[in-house]
């Protein structure tokens, strides 16, 4: 079950049903099934909060995805920045539609096993979103 959330903002004008058959075919692609996820879209200040408590990183960020994957079955908890993602937009001259899908599905990739850190490793990750948002309903129609 994919599940949609805010924390201190306004929920982002997105297509849940479709946005989640999205995200469902994409984890399809790398063989994984949906479990839970839940996106929790929060501003700079709670995702900043996050990321002290959790993870012991002092800097904002656009997602943080906290992973529960259990062999093919992905779960996680998402969260995600509005303020970061609609910086980032305008910042990459895209439309925050598309940023926003795009960092949506980078955190599903991660659940993938698809990391970003390490070299090389980042021109894949990007491969992959562009692929995943070449097939994005909200973005292709």
């Amino acid at each position: 079950m994919i599940s949609y959330q805010t924390e201190g903002v306004k929920m982002p004008s997105i297509k849940r049903r479709e946005t989640s058959a999205w995200i469902k075919s994409v984890a399809l692609t790398h063989g994984k099934k949906i479990g839970d996820i839940a996106y929790i879209f929060c501003d700079d200040e709670k995702i900043l909060e996050v990321n002290r408590e959790y993870l012991q990183h002092d800097y904002y960020t656009d997602i943080i995805t906290f992973d529960y994957t259990e062999e093919n079955v992905i779960s996680g908890d998402l969260f995600i920045s509005l303020d970061t993602v609609r910086s980032n937009s305008e910042q990459l001259g895209v439309s925050y539609e598309q940023e926003l899908h795009r960092v949506i599905i980078h955190g599903i990739l991660h659940l993938c096993g698809i990391n970003d850190k390490g070299e090389g490793e980042r021109e894949i990750m990007e491969m992959h979103e562009n692929k995943a948002l070449a097939i994005c309903p909200a973005l292709v129609s």
